[in-house]
Formats: C-alpha cells, sequence, structure tokens
C-alpha cells in the first residue's frame, strides 16, 4: 500500500511540475521543466552524497576507530543482503544518523559521535538497520527524485511571475507561483513520511526487535529537542529522526512522522517477533 502511495504523489509531483511548466511557456513550458527536472535529477544522482557529507564535516571511519560500529553494521548486511556500505562519523554531540548514496554498491552510512556515545548495542542495531532499509529499499534514489522534482517546481513557479501567459489560463501565474511551492512541499513530505515508516518496518524484521528502534527513537527525540543540530532544512529528510527543533516547522510540513506514531507503531510489531 506504501509503495503504491509513494508511485501516486510521484506521478502528482510530476504531474505538477508540467502544470507550472505549460503556465510558463505553455508547450516549450513544459518541455523546459523536464529538460531542468532531468538535469537537476542527473546532478543529485551522481553528487548528491558527497554534498551532504561534505555539508556535515562526515570523516570515514575505520573498523579500528569504531570496532562496534563495525561489527553491527557487517552483520546486518549479511541479514539484509546489500553490499557493505562506507561510513562515517559527523562531529556532533546530537545523536542522529542518515543513509546517503546513488545505490547499493555507492551507499554509505553516516552516524553523529553522539549516537555512538548514547545508543546500547541494540538500540544502534536497531538506527543501523533502519538505515539499511532505506539502501535496500532505494529510499535514496526515491527522495533524491522527489526532492528535485520538488525543486524544480518551486524554481519554475517562480519564473512563471515574470514569465507566465495568463490569456485564455483557469489560474494566473500569481496563483501558481504561491500554490504550487506549497503543494510540491507537502506532497515531498507525505513521501518522506510514508518511507520513514516503511524503514522502522524494515528495521524490525531485520532486527527481529522492534523496540530496540523504539527505544532508540524517544532517546533521539528527547536529545533533539534539546539540543537541535545545526542543520540544513534541505537535508533533514534524511536524517532518521528531525534533526531540526520541533518547533521550527509545523507538523503539516514536517520530513517524518510524529515519533510517538513510530514508537506505537514498531511496539505493535513487537508479537511478531517473540
Amino acid at each position: 500500500m506504501n509503495t503504491l502511495k509513494v508511485i501516486l504523489l510521484i506521478s502528482a509531483l510530476s504531474g505538477l511540475l508540467v502544470i507550472v511548466g505549460y503556465v510558463v511557456g505553455r508547450g516549450k513550458g513544459v518541455v523546459i521543466a523536464l529538460i531542468l527536472s532531468a538535469l537537476m535529477n542527473f546532478g543529485s544522482y551522481w553528487f548528491s552524497d558527497s554534498i551532504v557529507l561534505k555539508m556535515y564535516n562526515a570523516r570515514p571511519v575505520t573498523q579500528t576507530e569504531a570496532p562496534v560500529l563495525y561489527d553491527v553494521v557487517t552483520s546486518l548486511v549479511s541479514k539484509a543482503k546489500i553490499p557493505m556500505p562506507k561510513l562515517y562519523i559527523l562531529p556532533s554531540d546530537t545523536p542522529n544518523a542518515f543513509a546517503t548514496g546513488r545505490n547499493e554498491d555507492h551507499a554509505a552510512v553516516a552516524v553523529t559521535s553522539g549516537l555512538l556515545n548514547m545508543m546500547n548495542r541494540d538500540e544502534l542495531e536497531g538506527v543501523i538497520a533502519h538505515e539499511l532499509s532505506h539502501i535496500k529499499h532505494k529510499d535514496i534514489l526515491i527522495s533524491t527524485m522527489v526532492a528535485t522534482i520538488a525543486s524544480a517546481v518551486v524554481l519554475l513557479s517562480r519564473w512563471s511571475v515574470f514569465f507566465g501567459n495568463d490569456n485564455d489560463s483557469a489560474i494566473s501565474a500569481i496563483d501558481v507561483a504561491i500554490i504550487a511551492p506549497v503543494a510540491a512541499t507537502l506532497v515531498q513530505m507525505a513521501i518522506s513520511r510514508s518511507r520513514e515508516y516503511e524503514a522502522d518496518a524494515g528495521s524490525a524484521g531485520m532486527t527481529g526487535n522492534p523496540e530496540a528502534l523504539a527505544g532508540a527513537l524517544m532517546k533521539l527525540s528527547d536529545m533533539s529537542r534539546l539540543k537541535p543540530m545545526n542543520a540544513n532544512p534541505a537535508t533533514a529528510h534524511m536524517f532518521i529522526v528531525n534533526p531540526l527543533s520541533a518547533g521550527t516547522i509545523m507538523g503539516l510540513f514536517s520530513t517524518h512522522p510524529p515519533i510517538e506514531k513510530r514508537v506505537e507503531r514498531l511496539r505493535k510489531m513487537k508479537g511478531g517477533w517473540t
């Protein structure tokens, strides 16, 4: 059901891009919209992982430096039947983690130093399994594609104010400039939340211990509220929990489902692995 939902939402987002392109320049505008989206997707596919890792000063970590992390990841990739990702540490006391990379063979998992210091082994396994589920389910590719289409919608909607042709239009360029970015953001957030639920379920299935991730999420949420990361909002969807202060973004525009709902779902799964 979630997969069908994501397909429908991506289709809606793509349709929105075409509509905005049409408002900007009719047939030519649609072509421009599709070319712009393709170019942005190409750039994101090849370079987004290196950009985000540099953004957070992530450094590669060796097995000698983080033996427990390596042991956990090695065990879980064997269960998930995916290649070993590159491992990075972010210099932040706030616990958090994300996965990036264009595919299973070029993937990376990054964790903060705070995560390694705060989580016990079971909780660490739950977090890492969540990130590996994102890699296995190709969520990194999906989120990259969605983010670039949404960005193209926003960019073109701004152009519509200056270049849009309102003749015989049911909706004005000004309307498009206001409505399209909000709609694109809402669709992007809905897809992101859906993939987080799927990754939580994937973690529970991989470890056989949904309570471990539930406990980790509660710790992560508490620390994120007490000490938010200095994170770029454009990358917030990548992290296992929203790295920004809860008060800075309305729930409607949150990239993540409420922690309470995620924990509730995980605890309902507990009986399936006991």
